[in-house]
């Protein structure tokens, strides 16, 4: 898919683009992003869905609400999934020859090192506070980077194999700080998502509303912990 790995980038201008400003997207609007590329949502969908919300809107005689978030074109966004036949399931990407244009190997290296540093730096803050198990999941996640690394200096760059590989080891991660984080983090990140979503859930459904809030969750429980987001999205 073109532009896949842009993925973040490329909703974000088109949404200010529609709307006009370059008011900042909320923690939700990129939760809701984050949201949408775990479902396997085609980029295009997307950009699609957030053109045809703004073009129905500006059609409407009155208009007493302005578009303030991502939700308000989800609607959109799922029906121009449909229409491209990947709806809300993980699904296989076109391998393009633009790849290996977009991610040098050595980016690619460097960000997983970097990101194994930091791991490690956490682990080590772990267990200087007791938490052994904790400090262990970063250090053994920490040396998958590192392993994963040496094999993309010696071997031939795969992105689309390395993200799946670093979706599932973040995955990992994030049950590890859930089941190590105490309950009351967990209320304060619950407390908090439900005084947001209050005007999302009006525009989103059951399904949306539970990943998004499944990636609120883990957003916070990774920057609580000072742990780098591992997909090349955020390389």
């Amino acid at each position: 898919m073109e532009n896949y790995f842009n993925y973040f980038t490329e909703i974000e201008e088109c949404f200010q683009r529609a709307r006009g400003a370059t008011t900042l997207l909320s923690t939700l609007d990129w939760a809701l992003i984050e949201a949408w590329k775990e479902a396997g949502i085609p980029l295009d969908a997307v950009l699609t869905g957030i053109d045809r919300t703004f073009e129905k809107y500006r059609k409407r005689p009155q208009r007493f609400r302005k578009v303030n978030s991502l939700a308000y074109c989800s609607q959109e966004v799922l029906r121009a999934a449909e229409e491209a036949g990947q709806a809300e399931t993980n699904v296989g990407r076109e391998k393009t020859e633009r790849d290996e244009e977009i991610f040098a190997r050595n980016d690619v290296i460097n960000f997983l090192k970097r990101n194994a540093e930091t791991l490690e730096s956490a682990a080590r803050s772990q267990e200087a506070e007791g938490q052994n198990v904790l400090a262990q999941d970063f250090s053994e996640a920490a040396k998958t980077l590192e392993g994963i690394a040496a094999g993309d200096a010696t071997g031939d760059a795969d992105p689309e194999a390395l993200e799946r590989q670093l979706t599932a080891l973040e995955d990992k991660l994030s049950a590890s700080l859930t089941r190590a984080a105490p309950l009351e983090l967990l209320t304060a990140f619950r407390t908090e998502m439900d005084r947001a979503m209050g005007s999302y859930r009006r525009n989103l459904g059951r399904g949306e509303t539970e990943s998004l809030e499944r990636q609120f969750i883990k957003k916070g429980l990774f920057e609580h912990y000072n742990l780098p987001r591992l997909s090349l999205f955020y390389m």
